[in-house]
């Protein structure tokens, strides 16, 4: 198992510390609950540094993340970041990442941890233009600064002006006296406020003076419990849970980043699958009855048919009942639809929801 940079930091702080997509990583420090609260409601830090950085760059960089990723990067400018995805060659998901366009022939692309390897082999296997490529997973430290006080505590340790930084764009900086900071307003809990990366080396100076201007908010380190309800109140999909190699981006609800302008890898066949129409959709539920779903359990219909499956599920701190994601055939997949979930040999009712579940 590998360890991130701040491994020491999180084991004095008391984390509980359990294997993450080949990371030793905190999955709390107190209670997922208090945890979570402290994100949606004031600032929490989150370090995330097991997340893979490629830097991809040249005057064929673009070409190459046009092949490969279902967005349009074309329309990014110097600054921008881009959320988007990587189709495989069968009509699943390679893997879902933020692409960041320093300039027209320089980018980053950040990816899933479980997935980095896989990632470089894959894209590597489709540069046939001999871009540039560094991987550089294993030198960066990523430490996501969340909620509504996240931009005043950050702001206390930079001259960059993170008011006026509008959401998905990205500025290179100096902060807690460190040159070269990549400031990115993103983020995975829908709760606001930055993602900071940084040389491994500067990771503990970073995270020593993040916690120190945010004393007067009483800052908090989360864990990747927190992180999962939190991304999961807003609907965002989770690699391995909502979205894999096998899953159809489409049915995902991903069509908003699959750009049919352009060409891509299986563009032709999800174009195919678009126009025949979907036959199943991933949703979002709330618990009607009493009960947590969770991953794999059934969803089913009155009489107890499975229409599907649960892919992520749990009790929502902030609404106070079980929510889930799941996919379902198209016909049930209208908001206020009833649905069961089955717990043991229990039916349990539930009902479509316009995602998010949490708004604001």
């Amino acid at each position: 198992m590998k360890t991130v940079p701040l491994h020491q930091v999180h084991v004095q702080l008391g984390a509980k510390i359990v294997p993450f997509a080949g990371f030793e990583m905190p999955v709390r420090y107190s209670s997922d609950m208090e945890e979570h609260h402290t994100v949606r409601n004031n600032v929490g830090v989150f370090d995330v540094s097991h997340m893979g950085e490629f830097s991809v760059k040249g005057p064929k960089a673009l070409d190459l993340i046009q092949k490969v990723s279902a967005n349009d990067a074309s329309v990014l400018f110097d600054g921008k970041v881009q959320y988007s995805y990587l189709p495989n060659a069968d009509g699943g998901v390679v893997d879902d990442l933020l692409v960041y366009r320093y300039n027209a022939e320089e980018y980053l692309l950040v990816v899933n941890a479980s997935n980095i390897e896989k990632d470089w082999n894959w894209i590597q296997s489709h540069n046939t233009e001999g871009v540039e490529m560094k991987n550089l997973s294993d030198d960066l430290c990523l430490l996501a600064v969340q909620g509504p006080n996240a931009t005043a505590t950050l702001q206390k340790l930079t001259e960059v002006d993170l008011v006026s930084m509008e959401y998905y764009t990205f500025k290179v900086g100096k902060m807690a006296g460190i040159e070269g900071v990549i400031i990115s307003a993103t983020g995975y809990t829908g709760a606001g406020g930055f993602e900071i990366y940084i040389q491994k080396e500067d990771a503990e100076k970073m995270w020593n003076a993040i916690f120190e201007a945010g004393k007067e908010f009483n800052i908090q380190p989360v864990g990747l419990g927190a992180r999962d309800t939190l991304r999961l109140e807003k609907g965002f999909c989770l690699y391995g849970n909502d979205i894999d190699d096998k899953t159809s981006p489409l049915e995902a609800g991903l069509g908003w980043v699959t750009k049919f302008t352009k060409d891509f890898i299986n563009s032709e066949d999800l174009k195919g699958q678009k126009e025949a129409g979907l036959k199943n959709k991933l949703v979002g539920f709330e618990m009607i009855d009493r009960g947590i779903p969770r991953g794999h359990y059934e969803l089913c219909d009155a009489e107890g048919n499975k229409l599907g499956d649960v892919t992520s599920g749990t009790q929502s701190p902030t609404l106070q009942k079980g929510i889930g994601l799941g996919y379902v055939p198209t016909a049930y997949s209208k908001p206020e639809t009833e649905v069961f979930v089955k717990v043991r040999d229990r039916l349990l009712k539930a009902k479509v929801v316009k995602l998010p579940f949490v708004k604001g």
